[in-house]
């Protein structure tokens, strides 16, 4: 790192979050005070250079990603974030940061691939009829009938966003998602439920979708997100015709255990969705989340291990044909992005790390920016001929 370059405090600041660190956590690696750290995250003092490494080391970056200019910043209203509402400050800065890091490196992807190209439509919305209508409408639009998604996830991806899943993070904050040029989705690696996962990428296209432009996180917008991802799984003309049938006054728990395995959806959301559209009462309803809670199936249910879990494919597919392409290991490529292998190979997943120069397949949707201007280049050079 030349030693005349701009340090940025808030890279620095945002590579000690990703880690979930805290300015004490890092003094005392520096033996240094907390008060020390916070001058150069806020670029009061500019620290000799001995220092900046330790604090690479520390955060399994490369000193340059500390001078590196981050991507035009999110603005609030792009910044879709669902938490409990009592989680804490500092968890929902370290899913921040991850979120944030994982925007820069598809940034920089996006410098040398061509990456599905967004393709998700905006409604504006005025009542719950009108969301019905938005979740249908998308539903045509990407060509998904009115029957069971395989994949919720695939459905997100090949809608032109980019699905990741944060570690460490605990379960209080579900998930969230960046309404940008390059739409991200954020879910929790942490989550047990499979149906927990495709509802939670369900709702976050319903942010991408309704509310662009718009800041979130309150009981409304939330809502309207429920809702949408409501009726994005369980469209109501499906829903309405297989929801199982009551015996007598009685909910159906062998009907609904089949739908849920057919659908993908939790019990508790069948049923909120049945009272949603009147098949069932309130009562009935209230009386389903009970036994459901007192069954021990609040949070995860019975069937949930029958149903696999969803993983994201688009970043470690193109992650390896870029890979293929540079001809370079995991600990090269990761330097292009001024990080070490572990960052990287936190959104890549166990199963996706490329290794070595070794033959990786080659993603269907992702293409080579290097090999296509080749091509043109190429085709130019006949035509000028």
């Amino acid at each position: 790192m030349p030693e005349s370059a701009t340090v940025l405090g808030a890279n620095i600041r945002l590579a000690r979050l990703f880690h979930g660190m805290t300015l004490e956590d890092v003094a005392a690696r520096l033996d240094k005070t907390r008060q020390y750290v916070h001058k150069i995250e806020t670029e009061q003092i500019l620290p000799p250079m001995d220092t900046l490494a330790a604090i690479a080391e520390l955060t399994q970056v490369e000193p340059a990603f500390f001078i590196t200019p981050a991507p035009a910043p999110v603005a609030e209203e792009q910044c879709h974030f669902r938490k409990h509402f009592t989680t804490r400050s500092a968890i929902k800065h370290v899913a921040l940061a991850k979120g944030e890091m994982f925007r820069r490196l598809v940034a920089g992807l996006e410098e040398k691939l061509e990456l599905p190209p967004p393709n998700i439509p905006q409604h504006d919305v005025h009542s719950l009829i009108e969301i019905e209508r938005a979740a249908e409408a998308c539903r045509s639009h990407w060509g998904l009938g009115f029957g069971p998604i395989q994949s919720m996830i695939r459905v997100a991806e090949l809608a032109g966003a980019v699905v990741t899943s944060f570690k460490g993070v605990s379960r209080e904050v579900d998930a969230y998602s960046i309404s940008a040029a390059r739409p991200i989705i954020v879910v929790n690696s942490e989550e047990a439920s499979a149906c927990r996962v495709r509802f939670d990428v369900a709702h976050e296209l319903g942010h991408l979708v309704l509310h662009v432009g718009l800041t979130t996180g309150d009981r409304k917008t939330e809502g309207e997100a429920n809702r949408f991802a409501g009726a994005f799984l369980l469209p109501r003309s499906s829903f309405v015709k297989e929801f199982p049938r009551l015996r007598g006054t009685y909910l159906n728990w062998h009907g609904l255990s089949e739908m849920k395995l057919r659908w993908k959806v939790s019990k508790a959301a069948l049923l909120y969705r049945a009272r949603q559209l009147a098949l069932i009462s309130e009562d009935q309803y209230r009386t389903g989340v009970i036994r459901l809670n007192r069954g021990g199936e609040a949070k995860v249910e019975r069937e949930d291990a029958l149903i696999a879990t969803e993983t994201p494919e688009l970043f470690a597919q193109a992650v390896r044909l870029d890979m293929k392409y540079q001809r370079v290991d995991l600990v090269a490529y990761s330097r292009l992005f001024a990080v070490k292998p572990p960052v990287l190979v936190e959104f890549l997943g166990e199963q996706s790390v490329p290794v070595g120069n070794k033959s990786l397949p080659q993603a269907d949707n992702v293409i080579s920016l290097a090999e296509r201007r080749k091509v043109i280049g190429s085709d130019t050079g006949c035509r000028c001929g």
